[in-house]
């Protein structure tokens, strides 16, 4: 089999092609080929056996998607998208990407005359709506074979922050467990939808397995999530992690982050998702644990 992972140097990206790596199937069949692409060239899986051919190309380029799809991939994971915060504030570079990138895949697609299990993930505002409604009607029309998948904001996220607006909900996690001061700039009553990276992947993986007649035309699924307040995450820091941990939060609001969180929605009704067998994290205590054994090693500061 050979699969295809957009936005492969993002973190869920290099996070799926390792946990492809190490399977080595995907619904039963040997991963034969894995084909990584993004604007900057993802880096390979250690320890792959299987071909792995790693891209830098701009997915938003007809010509780029079009090669992509010249491979003749039998499944694709379309992760390339700009955050939230980064879309907010350069209008265009969201729409090129988040937009049109997904519009030239879907193209491609259609033009080569194959059937794909593509499961694009969250754009964000309009660009999402649009995507998702032509994902819709490819699909119908049997251009693909698509499912589309609404993450929830996935914490903790490794590494440095990027420019998501959701990033706060990461790193008032992370940098303590690691330390270190982290930045609060909303109100400890924000409510929000969470699952952890290993979720993530774990509802990518599912979805490329879902048998097609199971949905019908509703293509797009809301996963299944944790819905609380930041002053439940910082109290199920403080139960982990100590007194201490809990203490390396500094309040700072921000005006331009407060203004987009607060059009978002904190709550999602799930049951299509679960009832296809979607699961995620049940309590935030549990998000923060997977952090510690896929990403600490099992270790914390002190």
């Amino acid at each position: 089999m050979h699969v295809l992972i957009t936005g492969a140097a993002g973190m869920i990206g290099r996070k799926l092609a390792a946990r492809l790596i190490g399977d080595g199937t995907l619904n039963g069949r040997p991963l034969s080929k894995l084909t990584l692409i993004d604007v900057t060239i993802p880096q390979r899986p250690e320890s792959a056996t299987t071909i792995v051919t790693a891209i830098g190309a701009d997915i938003a380029d007809p010509a780029a998607a079009g090669d992509a799809i010249g491979g003749r991939p039998d499944v694709i994971f379309h992760l390339a998208a700009i955050v939230s915060g980064e879309a907010e504030l350069d209008f265009d570079k969201g729409m090129r990407v988040n937009l049109d990138g997904s519009r030239a895949l879907l193209d491609a697609i259609r033009a080569a005359g194959d059937d794909f299990h593509l499961t694009p993930l969250t754009s964000y505002g309009t660009q999402k709506a649009v995507i998702e409604l032509l994902l819709a009607d490819y699909s119908r029309r049997g251009f693909v074979d698509g499912i589309g998948i609404r993450l929830p904001t996935i914490v903790v996220r490794p590494g440095p922050p990027n420019k998501a607006a959701s990033g706060f909900f990461s790193s008032i996690i992370r940098e303590p467990l690691a330390g270190a001061e982290a930045i609060l700039p909303v109100e400890d009553s924000v409510r929000h939808w969470h699952a952890s990276p290993r979720a993530a992947v774990g509802f990518l993986l599912h979805a490329a397995a879902i048998d097609k007649d199971s949905l019908g035309p509703r293509v797009n699924l809301t996963m299944p999530g944790l819905c609380c307040s930041v002053a439940e995450q910082i109290a199920a820091l403080r139960r982990i992690a100590g007194e201490k941990a809990a203490g390396r939060i500094r309040r700072e609001p921000d005006p331009l982050v407060m203004r987009i969180v607060a059009g978002w929605p904190s709550r999602f009704d799930a049951r299509r998702a679960l009832a296809l067998g979607f699961r995620a994290e049940t309590s935030f205590d549990e998000i923060i644990r997977v952090h510690i054994e896929d990403e600490l090693g099992g270790a914390i500061a002190a």
